[in-house]
């Protein structure tokens, strides 16, 4: 059955990136468009593109959008793909999309006061500019709060419309903490009759206006982006306050992990990184390491394993652990690579022990996408000691690369990689429970302990080399769940 599949987000590759949203928005819709779907991408058309490169045309089309009181101009710009029936349309405003940052105001270290007339421009945008088409999606694929709107409109203001009838909507979350929360006074910039806002409605929470509570209430199916996530989005520790919502949609709310594109990270294809390699011969992986070593500036050290991290400096991915035990970590026999920017605690925390350290620890403070891909190559482990972590990508390259993981067993982490068991030989990576110092450091002492012993090592390497997390199988998974909707 080939379906016409509607996919709206506020970000996509290669067009413009802040997260990992970006790469699923980027992957999904061309894996669903293999699977000869007929497929259409629709995000802002943000100041940060280079049209000259994407070859963006222009649609003949432009039209108004009433946010609240106010009519604001819509243009709408598009790229189609030659080999497959995959189009991206951007809904262009400079008033609200011409800025310096995608949500955030970096001047003023803060987020743009109105994102959610930016929001609710665009969600009402992608409306009309669909019905100008005059293609009528049997599916609407929305991610996060930012398309979260969309399903509550549909049920709301078209539910008996000849062109919007009968399409199906499916929400799929990719981090609960961010919600799209705003004034309760601002409720009627979503062009709604005040009466849908009232104490425990769709839209309210704690006292304000919520997108991505509609989108949960609204939307005929829910996803999250694993299915560890998708379970702990249900309980008080990880539901962020939507915990209960979630509960009573439990039934329509599903896990899929997403994918990874094997074009991009894999060792065997990787032309970012110096000496491609593969299972049956790792030693490209060894002269990773040895280059990656010397452009450091730390030592060679035989029998030292070279830990990478990768990863927003924050809390949330535990580096309030690391840092309790930064010492004792850095007294093992091991060196650490650290990229990645976040909160200046981390930085200065990391340029400390870089100066007490100097032949353990390099720090690069930044963000390097080609620095990222050596990372992974040359690392012996990865360090992923999240708090929650609704997916995570990089401990599936880094499986991928050979690059053991140490986890925490929480959300996308506990989905993908299993701890090593030393009785069965078995496992992919070393996994800790408890969100505690001393369970990071233990995990971290068993995969030093255990990285002497290379005949048994090697194993773990190649086990994790064999897992595949490719894009095609997710897509497979969403196709199902779009295909049951739609015959239901």
């Amino acid at each position: 059955m080939i379906m016409r599949i509607l996919v709206v987000a506020s970000e996509a590759v290669p067009f413009v990136k802040t997260g990992g949203l970006a790469d699923v928005v980027g992957a999904l819709p061309r894996a669903l468009a293999r699977q000869k779907h007929d497929i259409k991408v629709f995000i802002p058309r943000y100041s940060q593109f280079d049209s000259g490169r994407q070859q963006l045309k222009p649609y003949q089309w432009s039209g108004a959008v009433k946010v609240g009181c106010r009519q604001h101009t819509l243009s709408v710009e598009y790229v189609a793909d030659r080999r497959l029936r995959l189009e991206h349309y951007f809904l262009k405003n400079d008033h609200f999309f011409s800025r310096n940052g995608l949500y955030h105001d970096e001047a003023r270290s803060a987020d743009y006061k109105d994102n959610d007339e930016r929001f609710v421009f665009f969600n009402r945008g992608v409306l009309e500019t669909v019905r100008q088409l005059d293609w009528r999606p049997d599916v609407i694929h929305v991610h996060d709060w930012q398309a979260g709107l969309i399903p509550a409109y549909l049920k709301i203001l078209f539910p008996d419309d000849p062109f919007f009838g009968g399409v199906r909507t499916v929400l799929t979350i990719h981090n609960l903490a961010f919600q799209g929360t705003f004034d309760k006074e601002r409720f009627g910039l979503l062009g709604l009759v005040e009466e849908h806002f009232y104490p425990t409605s769709p839209f309210e929470f704690f006292g304000k206006t919520n997108f991505l509570k509609a989108g949960i209430v609204y939307a005929d199916k829910i996803t999250a982006v694993s299915p560890r996530y998708a379970q702990e989005i249900q309980t008080a520790e990880h539901g962020c306050g939507l915990e209960g919502v979630l509960r009573e949609r439990s039934a329509d709310l599903v896990g899929i992990l997403n994918g990874v594109d094997y074009s991009v990270w894999s060792p065997t294809r990787d032309k970012k990184i110096p000496f491609r390699f593969h299972p049956a011969n790792l030693s490209g992986k060894r002269m990773n390491k040895v280059e990656l070593l010397r452009e450091l500036n730390l030592p060679s050290r035989e029998g030292t394993p070279l830990i990478g991290i990768i990863s927003r400096l924050a809390d949330q991915k535990g580096f309030d652990l690391l840092a309790d035990i930064a010492d004792e970590v850095l007294g093992l026999n091991l060196q650490v690579v650290v990229l990645g920017t976040g909160e200046r605690k981390y930085h200065d925390l990391f340029t400390r022990l870089e100066q007490r350290y100097p032949d353990k620890l390099s720090a690069r403070l930044t963000f390097d996408d080609n620095l990222a891909h050596r990372i992974e190559a040359a690392a012996d482990m990865f360090l992923m000691p999240s708090r929650f972590e609704p997916c995570g990508l990089n401990q599936m390259y880094s499986l991928k690369y050979g690059t053991v993981p140490i986890v925490r067993e929480v959300g996308g982490l506990a989905d993908t990689v299993t701890d090593f068991d030393p009785e069965s030989g078995q496992g992919t990576g070393f996994v800790f429970k408890e969100y505690t110092s001393a369970a990071l450091l233990g995990a971290i002492k068993r995969a030093v302990n255990l990285y002497g012993k290379r005949r048994l090592w090697t194993k773990i390497m190649k086990s994790g080399m064999k897992r595949d997390f490719s894009w095609d199988t997710a897509a497979r998974k969403f196709a199902d769940l779009f295909r049951e909707l739609v015959e239901r």
